[in-house]
């Protein structure tokens, strides 16, 4: 298992193989993840604790928001942009393809989007 740090909390790679990938994933209350897609990758999220705001669309938006809380599952297709906003210290499960690097970032609140 391979834990990262990231500037909204922290992953936890349990598995990655040609097939999938398995993360445990924490997000800090009042954080949220770049506005972002992939290109080939497919996940699906199953929240373990904790409350999220999702928003999600294609091209510039408006985007659709929904809150998911614990329990609830989702998926995220390739090219479908995505961001997600911890309203509480959130854990949750990120089932996907194997393709892990693939991520553009449209906006990032920490300064990793892509120019």
């Amino acid at each position: 298992m391979t834990e990262t740090v990231k500037p909204w909390g922290r992953e936890l790679l349990i598995v990655a193989n040609e097939r999938y990938a398995l993360k445990d994933i924490f997000i800090k209350a009042g954080t949220r993840s770049s506005l972002q897609y992939h290109e080939r990758k497919l996940e699906t999220i199953l929240l373990l604790s904790g409350r999220l705001t999702l928003e999600s669309g294609t091209g510039d938006g408006p985007y659709a928001t929904r809150d998911y809380t614990a329990g609830e599952s989702y998926s995220i297709s390739p090219g479908m942009h995505h961001r997600v906003t911890a309203q509480e210290d959130t854990r949750l499960i990120e089932v996907s393809t194997p393709e892990l690097d693939d991520v553009v970032r449209i906006h990032d609140d920490y300064g990793r989007a892509r120019s």
